[in-house]
């Protein structure tokens, strides 16, 4: 018998192994380096479109190796699909799918042909538009029911119409209307919303893609007690997944959580300290680290020790004694906070440099001198000088940038309204526009305007 020896890269992992296979139904065979391990049992796994494998015989004895396209036997005609496991670990794979001895084992026809390629390929061409014919037909007939997928067979005798209805369904006259249709015999089989999830796929609040449309291979019920072991808060919208159900992700790490909530003491266990009586508030499960407070229904005076604490101060109470304080020396009343590389950068960072601008914006651009105005009661508060008051109390308010003249003197002088500084009327200096012709001259408004001009000029010299 000839030395086995394991050669390259990859520490006892085989290439043979692994083949190109869809999503969820992987299956890594870790007996392919076995001398002669295909021909340990001639049974073979083949896959189909999505989540459909079967199990078949190989009564040819053809050479099959993980990743061959073969025809296999189905009612009526025959199937293509592709080779994902064949050896010692068919059986085995056999038996976990609770496969009866007396189910019959259809057998492999032969690898696949061109011929038998064209007929696959004209076949899953026809499938979405199907889905849609058959959707709509579903509709006219008033069942509520949704077709969420339509695989077609491999020589296209046969169409499988995979459908979701929350109650049962009378598909009866519909089975007879897609026949006459589609001219191929029907197969209607019920899947779950997890089942729909995983062949649509799509993208989960972790950021990866979903598991059901990953890896997943059986769908074990979820319930809100699992919620309740992690300390996870029964929000319905953000418990629930895109398949309206409870996320799988909750079973993950349940039974850890189950074990280690067994090391902590009972929620109803109260604390006897000289100080008052502590109850229990909340917990981190996994760190072992409980919140006591000395009310009941809100968090007040809160106390977060050590699960060896809490045991240690229910045994002196056992006994009849009552520390002085819930926390001891070496426990804190504030948990330490992990550390993170980013701990030292603040979340507001950012807004400071805005506030900032908008400081700079505010203020004047008057050659870098500050307003007089804005900065006028600033100054006048800082010299202790107190702001001039009016008759009313109210605060005179001093006009800037202004020569003082005496009133009189400025009530005296004519004005002259609608004309510029060159005494020139209002008409005679509007701006030239060559582009178009000479304005006419209203003469009975500038009669009017020309009277109330001299009007006003001779008012004041009158009085």
């Amino acid at each position: 018998m000839s030395e086995f020896k394991l050669n390259g890269a990859g520490r006892g992992l085989s290439c043979r192994g692994c083949c190109k296979q869809n999503k969820q139904l992987n299956t890594y065979n870790w007996l392919a380096d076995i001398p002669n391990n295909d021909e340990l049992s001639p049974y073979v796994e083949v896959q189909f479109k999505n989540t459909r494998k079967g199990y078949y015989r190989n009564s040819n004895k053809l050479d099959l190796v993980a990743g061959d396209i073969v025809a296999v036997e189905s009612s009526p005609g025959h199937d293509i699909g592709t080779v994902t496991l064949t050896g010692r670990l068919v059986p085995l794979k056999m038996k976990k799918a609770n496969l009866k001895p007396d189910v019959e084992i259809k057998r492999i026809y032969r690898k696949a042909k061109p011929v038998d390629m064209e007929k696959y390929e004209e076949a899953k061409a026809k499938e979405h538009d199907t889905m849609i014919r058959s959707r709509q037909i579903a509709k006219d007939l008033n069942l509520n029911m949704k077709i969420g997928d339509v695989e077609y067979q491999g020589d296209g005798n046969k169409a499988i119409f995979y459908y979701i209805a929350d109650e049962r369904v009378d598909f009866r006259q519909l089975i007879k209307v897609l026949a006459d249709a589609f001219h191929v015999r029907i197969e209607m089989k019920q899947i779950g919303a997890r089942q729909e999830a995983g062949r649509i796929g799509g993208i989960g609040p972790c950021g990866r893609e979903l598991c059901c449309a990953t890896w997943m291979t059986s769908f074990i019920s979820v319930s809100t007690s699992a919620a309740r072991f992690q300390d996870i808060s029964l929000n319905p919208q953000k418990l629930a997944g895109q398949c309206a159900k409870l996320k799988c992700c909750m079973n993950y790490e349940v039974d850890t959580y189950v074990e280690a909530s067994r090391r902590l003491p009972s929620k109803e266990i109260q604390l006897e300290t000289i100080d008052g009586t502590y109850y229990w508030f909340k917990c981190d499960i996994l760190t072992g680290m409980i919140t006591y407070s000395t009310d009941k229904n809100i968090a007040a005076n809160l106390v977060t020790i050590s699960e060896k604490r809490a045991f240690e101060v229910i045994n002196m109470n056992k006994n009849g004694e009552k520390p002085a304080q819930l926390a001891s020396g070496g426990d804190s009343s504030d948990p330490k906070k992990p550390i993170d590389i980013l701990e030292q950068d603040s979340l507001t960072r950012f807004d400071r440099n805005k506030r900032k601008k908008k400081k700079g914006a505010n203020k004047p651009n008057n050659g870098g001198k500050p307003n007089d105005q804005q900065r006028q009661p600033n100054n006048r508060q800082q010299n202790g000088e107190g702001q001039q008051q009016n008759a009313g109390g109210q605060p005179r308010k001093q006009k800037q940038h202004r020569p003082q003249h005496d009133n009189q003197q400025r009530d005296a002088q004519p004005r002259t309204p609608n004309n510029n500084q060159q005494g020139e009327p209002r008409e005679q200096r509007r701006p030239k526009n060559n582009n178009r012709g000479p304005r006419e001259p209203r003469h009975k408004n500038n009669g009017n305007r020309n009277n109330d001009a001299n009007r006003n000029n001779n008012t004041p010299a009158q009085q």
